[in-house]
């Protein structure tokens, strides 16, 4: 089992790593049908996770690579946010909470596959650059209490779209996000489960050793082949988590 643990670490590390998103979204469904976890220590475990795991790729990024003015605004609303997507988890059962997941890694997944935006886009802020900040922090805010996840793979796009970003900074910007985000939803599911924190270590320790090593080599892959590469992973999941929850 330790050995599908660190294997978990490093793929999840190499994808936050190189896109600044992926891993949150694959953690939960691994933990529990990999390691057996049950969904809401699966769900604070990966909250942990989402934490810690991100610096290791934050840090070649830190010079130019995040935008911080962008970081007060949507992560000061995803931590309200995250409170009232863990009370609303409470509320809901296991297998929901699942399919929810598959859902998500299927728009995931479709998002992936769509025409990548130029890496060098334009970073100027557009009108209202501060409400849509909120807007996109409150829906990454409650899908993380929600769910578990940093939300990265719904940040990436939204900075992209919605507020003009580059992927440059996007990328940068998002992992700050998903970090401060998971801090509040490890607040909010305080005392809901126990964490395992020797298992949390053997995932965290190699998975920031690879998000640190694919950070730096980013710039020299194919974004768009390893986009296309995760959207196949993504949606092969999202189909074993549905099958796992619909099949008897």
């Amino acid at each position: 089992m330790l050995v599908v643990i660190i294997t978990l670490g490093l793929a999840i590390g190499a994808l936050t790593g190189l896109l600044g998103a992926g891993g949150g979204i694959l953690t939960v469904p691994a933990l529990v049908y990999l390691v057996g976890l049950p969904v809401s220590s699966a769900i604070s475990t990966s909250l942990v996770v989402g934490a810690i795991g991100p610096l290791a790729a934050l840090v070649p990024r830190l010079r130019g690579g995040v935008d911080w003015n962008m970081v007060l605004p949507v992560a000061g609303a995803g931590v309200v946010a995250a409170f009232g997507g863990t009370l609303l988890g409470r509320l809901i059962s296991e297998e929901m909470l699942l399919l929810l997941f598959a859902l998500l890694m299927v728009a995931s997944g479709v998002q992936m596959l769509r025409r990548r935006p130029q890496a060098t886009g334009s970073d100027r802020r557009p009108k209202l650059w501060a409400l849509r900040g909120i807007a996109v922090g409150l829906l990454v805010g409650f899908l993380t209490g929600l769910l578990g996840i940093g939300g990265g793979f719904i940040t990436v796009p939204a900075l992209v779209f919605l507020l003009g970003m580059s992927m440059r900074l996007a990328i940068g910007t998002s992992l700050v996000v998903a970090m401060i985000n998971s801090l509040a939803g490890i607040a909010a599911h305080a005392g809901v489960s126990n964490l395992d924190w020797g298992l949390i270590l053997a995932f965290v320790i190699p998975s920031m050793v690879a998000s640190f090593l694919t950070a730096l080599l980013a710039k020299r892959v194919s974004n768009a082949f390893l986009q296309k590469a995760f959207a196949i992973m993504v949606l092969t999941v999202a189909a074993i988590t549905v099958a796992q929850v619909l099949l008897p």
